[in-house]
């Protein structure tokens, strides 16, 4: 049983200030009590974002050559904990072993392990003739992120921060707050100065909405639902402060006509099951043409069928949705599908067979899906796929694009240049042509309700740093 009953603020662990009141986290394989955090309020908010504006003002001083020393000490003391990192992910959002080991943990390392690389090179000046156009860190960040990829999001935020000399309010997800708070010890082990990082476990209501509205807090990157982004946007509107928000997705993936189109199926069903569906960027329509629904269908049904779900301590491929209240919206949303008329291929209702414990789902695909229909416009977050029809690849455009998010989208063809035409009609922030893999210096971010700013290399930079413009920088005579 974890205790997490602290928090991290100017370089110690703190008690909370009004008291200890604790959450009861559960592990959603086995429904049962795996540990308890401390909660938050405002004034522990308050404490953490009063010690890094005091500690922002010699941080952001700091040399390009301090802060990459910084990033190492942290990568080596992340490496350090990752057994420990890959079994609280387990522990608290359910996500196989093989998966927490492969992805889960290992993605924080590249996020520190391409920081530095691009902090070695990167322009925080540049002469203009007369004038020096300079970058400054844009001040106290707070950073309130999801559960789904607890450290990806966590690092994703963190390291570029550092790096461009910010100081930080983290409030990692109360539902999976483990890994959050292994990451501030490695923080603490090593030797980030004091007041540079701090978190505070919370809900969003409490700790988020505090860290969102505090005047001493100058930014807030955000990632989790649509909804909470826009309680995020409000509560920061009074200050003026700079929102950064990854928020939810539908994204399409557009199989064409041709000869990889069983290989297209079959890669676009295994992508969208990853992670039991729980990724904003999953790829949660699939368009066919019309012709080869039964062929699509045929493939689809077979791929998932193959996946195994149970224990995310065993062999299992898939693991359980992270809680209750995720795992009923997902029963609901299938229930929906089936009633709304789709044709359900595999998968539907209720755990798998076997598994009477734990927030277990089945691998679920529906076909002949209308665009209009609720489950091709909600964001289920759990592993169900809808494959619509299309009859031209005009139309597949057009659908995919009928969507109030634009985070990601995908697209599959033998052809590489009419797929690379159909990516750039697509409105999203990243377009993944057969099954690209990730690229950590790839902007990430969406359009429309998908969010605003980006993650990821040197983009994310951009996101932490003020533009500074000092006219008649450069004596008069250099300038003539």
């Amino acid at each position: 049983m974890r205790e997490y009953l602290k928090f991290y603020i100017d370089g110690q662990w703190v008690d909370p200030a009004e008291g200890l009141k604790t959450l009861d986290v559960e592990n959603p394989a086995t429904e049962e009590v795996c540990g308890k955090i401390a909660m938050g309020s405002a004034a522990d908010v308050d404490k953490a974002a009063k010690a890094a504006r005091k500690a922002f003002a010699s941080w952001s001083q700091t040399s390009r050559e301090e802060r990459l020393e910084v990033l190492g000490r942290i990568l080596a003391e992340y490496q350090k904990r990752f057994g420990d990192l890959a079994t609280a992910v387990t522990e608290e959002m359910g996500a196989p072993a093989s998966l927490a080991q492969r992805a889960q943990v290992p993605i924080g390392m590249a996020h520190l392990a391409t920081t530095a690389e691009i902090l070695k090179t990167f322009k925080f000046e540049e002469d203009r003739g007369p004038t020096m156009i300079v970058k400054e860190p844009i001040g106290v960040c707070g950073f309130i992120t999801p559960w789904n990829w607890p450290l990806n999001q966590i690092v994703c935020k963190v390291a570029p921060a550092i790096a461009t000399g910010c100081t930080m309010v983290l409030k990692p997800s109360e539902v999976a707050p483990f890994s959050g708070h292994i990451f501030a010890e490695i923080m603490h082990a090593a030797g980030v100065p004091a007041g540079v990082f701090n978190l505070v476990h919370g809900d969003g209501p409490n700790v988020g909405a505090a860290i969102s509205s505090h005047p001493e807090v100058d930014m807030v990157s955000f990632t989790g639902s649509t909804r909470a982004g826009i309680e995020v946007a409000k509560a920061a509107a009074p200050t003026v402060k700079r929102v950064a928000q990854e928020l939810g997705g539908k994204s399409p993936n557009i199989v064409l006509d041709d000869d990889a189109f069983a290989k297209g199926v079959a890669r676009g069903v295994a992508t969208m099951m990853t992670n039991s569906g729980q990724s904003c960027n999953a790829p949660t329509r699939m368009l066919v043409p019309q012709k080869r629904m039964d062929e699509a269908i045929a493939v689809a049904r077979e791929t998932a069928s193959g996946i195994t779900v149970g224990d995310p301590n065993g062999n299992s491929q898939l693991g359980p949705v992270v809680n209750k209240t995720q795992f009923d919206k997902i029963q609901k949303l299938i229930q929906a599908g089936i009633d709304e008329g789709a044709t359900l291929v595999t998968g539907g209702v209720g755990r798998p067979e076997g598994l009477d414990k734990g927030y277990f789902v089945k691998p679920t695909v529906f076909a002949n899906v209308k665009n209009d229909m609720t489950i091709a416009r909600e964001e289920i977050f759990g592993p169900v796929l809808s494959i619509l029809g299309y009859e031209s690849v005009d139309e597949a455009v057009r659908v995919g694009n009928d969507t109030e998010y634009g985070l990601a989208a995908y697209v599959q063809s033998a052809d590489l240049e009419k797929a690379r035409g159909i990516a750039r009609q697509l409105r999203a922030g990243q377009v993944s042509i057969n099954g690209a893999g990730g690229d950590m210096t790839a902007p990430f971010g969406g359009y429309k309700m998908s969010g605003n700013g980006r993650e990821w290399g040197d983009y994310a930079f951009h996101e932490f740093l003020e533009t500074k413009a000092i006219l008649g920088y450069a004596p008069k005579e250099a300038a003539e």
